[in-house]
């Protein structure tokens, strides 16, 4: 259920600055919506699991912060990552 290391490396390899720079709020936000995509097939396959319901709400939740975050901080940025993840149309 959770993100494989080859996933984790691949998504924190396209949006850091380096292999390592996990913090970077786009490779958070990045990460997150991987995560976000995974729970979601999940749900709709097991509708009855409200465990993996609950935790695909706080999920989102902690994605919006930090959209907001990073809509306050580099509305550019912003922009493009919302645009390249494909999380609004």
């Amino acid at each position: 259920m959770a993100l494989t290391k080859e996933t984790t490396s691949s998504i924190v390899g396209k949006f850091g600055a380096n292999a390592s720079d996990t913090g970077n709020t786009k490779v958070q936000i990045a990460l997150l919506t991987e995560r976000i995509r995974q729970l979601t097939a999940h749900c709709k396959q097991f509708p009855k699991d409200t465990g993996a319901s609950r935790g695909l709400l706080k999920v989102v939740g902690q994605r919006r912060k930090l959209l907001k975050y990073m809509q306050r901080t580099d509305l550019e940025g912003y922009r493009a990552l919302i645009k390249e993840l494909g999380i609004r149309k």
